[in-house]
């Protein structure tokens, strides 16, 4: 693999003034820098932000500070370059952004450049857009200097500028463009949505034609002369540590050069991974248990009940849900419970690293660019600027990819630094699933007063569960009074507490020893699942139909509503089904998005199948239809892995899992048929890639109790042969 050579800031901008070859519009964030127009040298200069470029082959390359890992954001927010561009779509590429917290750093992330929490488009739509209308102002501008005409004789249509019978393409015209002075942003006027010829329109996503053909790169295939490969023998338990090691076994495999000890273990170094695995599996090592051996899963869930019955740091208070409890014509009590969770990306972790004096350039899939320079940096002793982050094609990340930690990037700066040459480190999926980090477990009991109208009026909730921001640079923000908002999302700004004037909403964070980490839909993974599955515990109390019972409560929420009315209406919901099936329904906000799924399913002995999925989504603005019914098919299947199978347990201090033969996902043949609609909105965008994952379980759950009559309140569903 050839590596980048990149030129600082202000060499580019320097020596734009003098490079030929094409159009240059950098693009940032508002308050921030200015737009840098310069010229292109073929694609050798490096860019200063994410950018336009406009090369004399008319060809339009826009370079991305955000990771492509499956979610279709190369095709989302190309399109919105190109629709104010009026660009030719056959003539757009895109490339990954190098690492730069000063131009690609996101606001919502505390100036970080990061790909996560679903804010790429929402984020982005403004100013993507605007890096469009800029460089076809100029464009115009360009042409009425050649032409001598006015610009407001001159309009453009795919690549090509028109003025009467005279037409020239962007790419003749690039070098002049270059050459003007930059557009006033406050004189940039974005198309109508009536004119949009690009948003809105099913597109087909541009890295798919390298992925079928094998030329995409991730990280795993990075590949370069000299390069070695390592695997790294951890502890065992959570928080053990190396108390001595003997590696001459493994030294004495063929291939393996060199083993060498790390903060987080010993690592074998080879020739390729075989050699090193096998040296790993000859590793004599001794550890040091730490305070973690004697996690147990049923002792923790134990715990988690023991402080549940204890008064815990308040999220959400209103009334006396106490007193109203005692007055309900009705009580619902239940406790719900989720276990930890794996994130389990198809792609095992991975990161090639390469030190010189001067220099450290990685190699990987990561979705956290900016502190893994950072954190590379402290330990090489070298300023984040001389860190060179070579963004790869992502084998899905689910947040795994993006952590506060840098784990899988600072062990392989270590490894490399250790070994004193380039270095692959390279997880197996094993030590992925037993040495990674995971979504919490978590444990909810909730207890509900209804009036002789089966309608709620007291609620108490309490949640226990670990905090993934405590600790973080993102505590300082996400955790308040105590409150970690990743924890709650879902249940403290549900809007079945809205116009509830007595509920009570508490919350324990314990510290168990566990690494937890945000993972696809983060809080919102077990807080639908619970909130949505009690409103179902509800309408049975109160002997209404589901559906209905929402509607009531819901009616001052119309895009929860509509995304409910339409799924319903598309499964028709009243219709006979075949015997021996049955329908639930869940609705859930996140991520700024509202969706509605119904679940079809049927049982097979003690197996749950589920055969159809009907899905509404409320994003918003729909950039790219194509690719949103594709995410909420992924998020889908993603939630139906963890509803019906996922789960991970400890057992004296070890994880009792190691691959998907026994942390199992959703397999091929499980697959239901699933149905996407869009809610047609002129509303800003909202995320996408996480928010068809949170209504799934209780879709189901709702849908097996309709069967079965067996409320199952812990995922992965179970049901019992009573």
């Amino acid at each position: 693999m050839n590596s980048i050579n990149p030129v600082s800031r202000r060499g580019f901008l320097k020596g734009s003034a003098v490079l030929g070859g094409g159009l240059v519009v950098a693009f940032v964030i508002p308050g921030g820098h200015r737009f840098a127009f310069g010229a292109e040298n073929q694609g050798e200069v490096f860019a200063p932000n994410a950018f336009l470029r406009i090369g004399n082959d008319n060809s339009v390359t826009v370079l991305l500070g955000h990771s492509e890992m499956g979610q279709g954001i190369w095709t989302g927010l190309t399109m919105l370059i190109a629709e104010e561009l009026d660009a030719d779509w056959s003539k757009i590429r895109v490339e990954h952004a190098p690492a730069s917290a000063a131009e690609y750093g996101l606001p919502a992330f505390g100036g970080m450049q990061i790909t996560g929490g679903s804010t790429s488009t929402w984020m982005e739509f403004d100013r993507y857009r605007q890096a469009g209308a800029a460089a076809r102002l100029m464009l115009i501008d360009a042409a009425a200097k050649r032409f001598d005409m006015a610009p407001s004789q001159i309009h453009t249509e795919s690549g090509v500028v028109i003025a009467g019978d005279k037409r020239v393409t962007y790419g003749e015209l690039a070098d002049d463009a270059g050459k003007l002075p930059v557009p006033d942003p406050a004189s940039i006027k974005f198309k109508e949505a009536k004119d949009w010829k690009v948003i809105g329109k099913p597109t087909k996503r541009l890295d798919t034609p390298e992925k079928i053909t094998g030329q995409a790169k991730f990280g795993m295939d990075v590949q370069f002369d000299g390069l070695m490969t390592a695997v790294v023998a951890r502890p065992p338990v959570f928080g053990g540590s190396v108390k001595s090691f003997e590696g001459a076994e493994a030294l004495a495999v063929p291939g393996v050069h060199k083993v060498v000890q790390v903060p987080t273990g010993v690592a074998v170094i080879a020739d390729h991974y075989w050699a090193a695995k096998l040296g790993r599996d000859a590793l004599k090592v001794v550890w040091e248990p730490g305070p973690n051996a004697g996690l147990d899963s049923q002792q923790l869930l134990e715990s988690f009940r023991k402080l549940a019955a204890t008064p815990g740091t308040s999220v959400s208070q209103a009334g006396d849900a106490t007193v109203m409890l005692g007055r309900a014509a009705k009580t619902i009590e239940a406790e719900y419970s989720v276990p930890y969770l794996a994130h389990a990306p198809m792609e095992p972790l991975n990161c090639t690293v390469k030190i010189t004096k001067d220099t450290c350039e990685i190699w990987t899939g990561t979705q956290f660019q900016t502190l893994d320079q950072m954190i590379a940096g402290k330990i090489t002793g070298l300023k984040p600027e001389q860190v060179e982050i070579h963004t790869q094609f992502l084998g899905g990340g689910f947040g795994r990819r993006a952590n506060p930690t840098s784990d899988f990037v600072s062990e392989a700066v270590y490894v490399a630094k250790a070994a004193g040459e380039p270095v692959k480190t390279v997880w197996s999926r094993e030590d992925d699933i037993r040495g990674g980090y995971y979504r919490s477990a978590f444990l909810h009991q909730a207890r509900i007063g209804l009036d002789a109208d089966g309608m709620p009026i007291a609620w108490k909730h309490v949640l226990v569960g670990q905090s993934i921001m405590a600790g973080t640079s993102f505590e300082a923000t996400m955790v308040k009074d105590g409150v970690d908002k990743t924890s709650v999302e879902g249940v403290a700004d549900s809007p079945y507490f809205e116009g509830l004037a007595n509920h009570l909403i508490d919350l324990h964070s314990p510290q168990t020893g566990i690494s937890v980490l945000w993972l696809r839909s983060v809080g919102h993974t077990h807080t639908a699942f619970v909130m949505e599955s009690l409103i179902d515990e509800l309408a049975e109390a109160a002997g209404k139909d589901p559906v209905e019972y929402r509607r009531t409560l819901l009616k001052a929420h119309p895009r929860h509503l509509g995304v409910l009315n339409l799924a319903v209406e598309k499964a028709d919901w009243k219709a006979p089904l075949p015997d021996g099936h049955a329908l639930g329904v869940a609705v859930h906000e996140s991520f700024g998005s509202y969706v509605a799924h119904v679940a079809e399913v049927s049982q097979d002995n003690l197996a749950i199948r589920v055969h159809r999925v009907v899905c509404a989504v409320d994003c918003g603005i729909a950039v790219n239809p194509q690719s949103i019914a594709a995410q909420m098919e992924s998020g889908i299947t993603f939630g139906l892995g963890f509803t019906l199978h996922s789960k991970l347990t400890f057992k004296n201090g070890q994880v009792q899992q190691s691959n998907f033969h026994d942390y199992q996902v959703l397999r091929l043949n499980e697959m239901p048929v699933v149905e996407v609609h869009i809610v047609p909105s002129t509303d800003k965008p909202g995320g996408i890639g996480e928010v068809g994952v949170p209504p799934v379980a209780p879709a189901v759950a709702n849908a097996v109790f309709a069967l079965t009559g067996q409320r199952l309140r812990e995922l992965p569903l179970q049901l019992s042969g009573v």
